[in-house]
């Protein structure tokens, strides 16, 4: 049973699905960027004023990187911060 408020989710497990070749570094490279890169420093501290526990926010940070790497991949452009 998955119970829903305004901010969180009970009842629900991240996925393990998908692949763990991918995932991993993408983990490991937000990790590292939340310290090393200022747009990335100010979303993941964005993510836990929100309230997300540490990892749920790296988590984030890695969906945005993969979210950016595929915009960056599909125009053909290089990155810009």
């Amino acid at each position: 049973m998955t119970l829903r408020s305004g901010k969180s989710i009970h009842g629900e497990h991240t996925a393990r699905s998908g692949n763990k070749q991918l995932k991993n570094p993408l983990f490991r490279s937000a990790w590292v960027t939340s310290n090393c890169d200022p747009d990335s420093a100010a979303y993941y501290q964005c993510k836990r004023a929100e309230g997300k526990k540490r990892n749920a926010a790296i988590v984030c940070l890695a969906r945005r990187s993969c979210d950016v790497i595929r915009a960056i991949l599909r125009t053909g452009t290089l990155y810009e911060s």
